[in-house]
């Protein structure tokens, strides 16, 4: 048992174990480290010639051969099915190492520390990462100890110690669930489920069955949340309840006030809000401090994140929206905005936002499939201009603004961001680079 907080992990506590780990970007190099610190043998490879820092128990070489290892770590974006799975997937299975992710690995490096903190599992299309910060600031403010990542930010074994008061909040996407064994979360919640990723479960139903894995190995002690009253969680909670699990549908209806939420604007930040509500009391946190800290949420960066207020017109990064679901969300929360939007379309494009167009007073559109989403609009018969980059949508967004006295410009591309930049992160970082270089040209 551990009844306080280590600084670290012990550094014998995987000694005599040896790991296989498959992609070395931001994930694959923190879980490297983690487990390298944790005195364990490491093999690691990635495709495109890999670095990383010389260490006795750490081999570089191609994973040819895995059968002395206690498990394959394989990145969440390296397919072990389908579309096709990566031949270091098929090699592990034909020689029967399991496949995980590194939430996995956080679990049993709890258990095995003698860690008996609890573990809160965060998954749904959008919101995730929402829902995951602000329930980390409510337990924070409420003075549990608390370490938050997984999809979000920090990579889930690169997480600190915490002791059995702790609790572990972990955004997992479906490509992370799809790769649990005995991973235990006390409390799971699943917001939403809309078509997403479909390209790597094959359709809806192999997308649905991943995300269904968050509730994976869960008791009569423990809480499901299902975030929205809809076909697929009547569903989830029919089967739910016949394994006993105590199930708890919400339904919020309406946007939270700004005065209660003033950085949780918009109907679905209201069901991110009710679900951490109802994990915060599950965790014992009263419903003052729980209140308390949903005003005092400093939002989360590139969702709905206010940038600066120009010449009456405010700015808002919504950088994350990489998805059409996401970006109705952003755009009902909104009576009128000037939108930018574009990138690489998700299947479906923006078709799906056709019930919000009304929110849109001009858009603009950047990026690889601004074409294609050009001819969605058109059809709507929705005033917009291909921009091409967000250099050339700044100045026009704030033109187009004035003109049509609309206070709001909202960055919400609805695509992914891999055809001009390296992350949604540096997109929106860009975003508002570029709004604060124009308000200080104004200034000037």
């Amino acid at each position: 048992m551990m009844t306080s907080s280590l600084s670290s992990w012990p550094s014998r506590l995987l000694h005599g174990s040896h790991y296989a780990v498959c992609g070395l970007g931001r994930n694959g190099t923190a879980v490297v480290r983690a487990l390298l610190d944790m005195g364990a043998t490491v093999q690691a490879w990635d495709d495109t010639a890999p670095t990383l820092p010389e260490h006795p128990n750490l081999t570089l070489a191609p994973l040819t051969d895995l059968r002395a290892m206690d498990g394959l770590v394989l990145s969440p974006g390296i397919p072990h099915k389908l579309p096709s799975p990566h031949p270091v997937a098929v090699l592990a299975r034909s020689q029967h190492v399991p496949i995980f992710s590194d939430a996995e690995l956080l679990w049993q490096v709890a258990r095995k520390a003698g860690s008996q903190a609890r573990f809160v599992s965060v998954t749904g299309t959008n919101g995730k990462s929402t829902t995951t910060a602000l329930l980390t600031h409510i337990l924070t403010h409420a003075s549990i100890p608390t370490a938050a990542g997984g999809n979000l930010g920090t990579a889930s074994l690169a997480l600190p110690p915490l002791g059995d008061d702790g609790v572990y909040i972990i955004e997992m996407s479906s490509y992370m669930l799809e790769r649990l064994e005995n991973f235990h979360a006390c409390c799971s919640i699943m917001l939403n489920l809309t078509p997403d990723h479909l390209e790597r479960h094959g359709d809806m139903e192999g997308y649905a069955q991943a995300k269904a894995h968050v509730f994976d190995h869960m008791t009569k002690d423990d809480l499901a949340i299902l975030g929205e009253d809809a076909p697929w969680s009547r569903h989830l909670h029919t089967s739910l309840e016949a394994r006993h699990i105590p199930t708890l549908i919400l339904n919020a209806t309406e946007a939270l006030s700004p005065d209660d939420a003033p950085m949780l604007p918009g109907r679905h930040n209201a069901q991110n809000s009710a679900a951490c509500r109802a994990a915060a009391r599950f965790l014992g946190v009263d419903d003052a401090v729980i209140t308390d800290a949903i005003r005092s949420f400093p939002g989360l960066a590139h969702r709905l994140q206010y940038v600066a207020t120009v010449d009456g017109v405010a700015w808002i990064n919504d950088s994350k929206a990489t998805n059409a679901e996401a970006s109705a969300h952003a755009l009902a929360a909104y009576d009128r905005v000037i939108w930018i939007a574009g990138g690489t379309a998700k299947q479906g494009g923006i078709d799906s936002l056709a019930p919000v167009f009304s929110h849109i007073g001009y858009a603009l559109l950047i990026g690889r499939d601004a074409p294609l989403l050009s001819e969605t609009l058109k059809r709507h018969r929705i005033p917009h201009a291909i921009v091409h980059t967000l250099e050339n949508a700044i100045p026009e967004a704030m033109k187009h603004a004035r003109q049509l006295k609309i206070p709001t410009v909202l960055l919400s591309p609805s695509c992914a961001s891999f055809d001009q930049f390296r992350s949604f992160e540096e997109r929106g970082e860009r975003f508002a680079q570029l709004v604060h270089a124009y308000q200080d040209g104004q200034k000037g």
